[in-house]
């Protein structure tokens, strides 16, 4: 249940249509983008909606191996945290009609949340910045398994903020992308309307739309009549998925194209709630000081090479969806996999066969144009420029969360730490972009011609510093130990490696080499991207605080 963005935090994604100024879809450019698909392989549902109308669709690929069951343009898709749409509809609905109002403390609806020091508001929630812990991220650093089909609820979101002993972060302080908020949500509405979230959404929002083939999944055991199975791939074979539990208000519906053209072509008109209600949606939450986060109610706010768009994307553990909408033309596509290997070449393919001559070209780096760039003197971009920024760099905001530069042949490349590597293309001297998930990555480049920062420009401004590598390692026994977070009700057991690297041990996942980042800090992977150890007045260390991003800063007291 991910937005599409690039930090993930570890970062998920989406938004009738007008006629372009390019030529109508011909069959075969769809087709094309589905070559990769057969029936050996999961598949591929796309639609492209011009002025409310669902005016080109084509599929590709197997809804279920098993039973050598095709996709087909009905199949029932897991849309992920593009759901998170209906629930930013709801909240927005609710409001207008003074039912509650979106500036209410969540405690009015919940009281059994704890009182922190400052209010989080029902805003708060929808924005994604409330200092909650992410849920999914927490439980997993506690050794819950999604991937192996671990149980959850909204019982299990509320004992998950319950525990926290402190917010991350002050409420509209920062902007870190967050299902337990919309979890929530779905239990307000619950408790404001008298009813069950999915049987209000589906009275208020789904009939009255015409979406009479959308359906949330309660339970991950519940049968979706003409669902598709979703799958992960792992050493060339494809093993079936299980969804993730809890998912209600956050993600957990399954639809058709048929019916998300429906959902498009209201967003072109609004007939729920009208002007005010739209407004509510689509206005990005500015933070404190007015530092725009890009997200509206359940709606991502940006723009695609210079064309406004309102998107929202998601995944499950076997499932990816990808919703964009381009509100001045009144045109967008929908893309729904059973599986994760659509990339964003895939998604940068289909909006050039969408919207054509609309989109701003891309950016070409010109060796005979000089370009001005933030700090050094440089002022055109080479290829041996790239050399100055490969390496590791640790955003400030969220200590642990890696993001490493490096080249794969002729491309440049960003991973961020527990994702896939996406790459980058350069538009100036010290500047790239990754253009699908809306991210502008600029390097402060010194006088000497060094580089010891960047900022990461995507839902705000993130500065992130280099990780200096050490060429010695160091003595790394005095962190060896076992450690107990009361928090999470879980044990990590700390040892050197024969490697001579540490690895931290969990009874319930793979154990996981920490690499040294900086003096006391270390970074790992999934679930525990960060582990910073605690020392006391006398230098021994007492403590580790663990993190992965979404969750941070959970403490483990040193038990042996």
């Amino acid at each position: 249940m991910n937005a599409r963005r690039l930090i993930f935090m570890p970062a998920c994604l989406l938004a009738g249509l007008a006629m372009l100024a390019s030529p109508v879809l011909a069959e075969s450019p769809l087709d094309d983008l589905l070559a990769g698909f057969d029936e050996s392989t999961p598949g591929v549902i796309i639609g492209v909606v011009r002025e409310g109308e669902l005016v080109e669709t084509a599929v590709a690929g197997m809804a279920d191996l098993r039973f050598r069951v095709p996709l087909t343009e009905g199949s029932l898709a897991n849309i992920g945290s593009t759901a998170k749409q209906f629930t930013g509809l709801a909240l927005a609905l609710l409001h207008d009609r003074g039912e509650l109002s979106l500036d209410d403390d969540v405690r009015q609806y919940i009281p059994e949340l704890p009182d922190f020091d400052y209010p989080v508001t029902l805003l708060h929630l929808l924005n994604h910045t409330s200092g909650y812990r992410e849920f999914i991220n927490t439980e997993a650093l506690a050794g819950v398994r999604i991937d192996k089909g671990d149980w959850m609820d909204v019982d299990v979101i509320i004992a998950t903020v319950s525990r926290q002993t402190e917010l991350q972060n002050e409420p509209g302080d920062e902007w870190n992308y967050n299902n337990t908020g919309y979890g929530l949500l779905a239990e307000v509405v619950a408790r404001v309307t008298g009813m069950p979230f999915q049987e209000w959404v589906l009275g208020e929002i789904f009939e009255p739309l015409g979406m009479h083939h959308t359906h949330f999944r309660l339970n991950v055991d519940e049968v979706i009549v003409g669902a598709s199975t979703g799958y992960t791939e792992h050493n060339g074979r494809y093993l079936e998925a299980r969804d993730i539990g809890g998912a209600l208000g956050a993600g957990g519906v399954y639809t058709t194209l048929a019916d998300m053209a429906r959902w498009m072509a209201h967003l072109g008109r609004f007939e729920l709630g009208g002007d005010p209600v739209r407004d509510l949606m689509v206005t990005p939450f500015g933070g404190h000081g007015n530092q725009a986060t890009g997200y509206g109610l359940g709606m991502v706010i940006d723009r695609f090479r210079g064309v406004k768009r309102w998107q929202h994307g998601g995944g499950d553990i076997g499932h990816l969806s990808v919703f964009d909408y381009f509100p001045e033309h009144d045109v967008g596509y929908m893309i729904f996999a059973n599986h994760h290997g659509i990339d964003n070449d895939f998604i940068s393919a289909l909006a050039e066969l969408v919207l054509g001559d609309l989109l701003e070209p891309v950016a070409v780096p010109d060796e005979d144009v000089d370009k001005q760039v933030e700090v050094s003197q440089l002022t055109e971009f080479r290829d041996e420029l790239f050399e100055l920024y490969i390496g590791r760099y640790e955003l400030e905001a969220v200590p642990g969360f890696i993001l490493r530069f490096f080249r794969d042949d002729d491309r440049y490349m960003l991973q961020a730490s527990g994702q896939p590597a996406f790459e980058i293309k350069p538009v100036a001297a010290n500047t790239f972009t990754q253009d699908q998930v809306g991210a502008r990555i600029v390097f402060h480049v010194d006088d000497n011609d060094g580089v010891k920062e960047l900022t990461l420009h995507q839902g705000g401004e993130h500065r992130a510093l280099r990780v200096q590598e050490n060429d010695e390692a160091p003595d790394f026994s005095p962190y060896a130990g076992r450690y107990l977070s009361d928090e999470l009700e879980s044990i990590y057991t700390i040892v050197v490696a024969e490697s001579g690297q540490l690895e931290l041990r969990h009874r319930r996942f793979e154990p996981i080499e920490l690499q040294h980042a900086s003096a006391d800090s270390f970074t790992g992977d999934f679930p525990v991207l960060s582990v910073d150890f605690v020392r006391n007045e006398a230098g021994q260390v007492t403590a580790l605080k663990a993190g992965n991003g979404r969750a941070r800063d959970i403490v483990f007291e040193r038990i042996q």
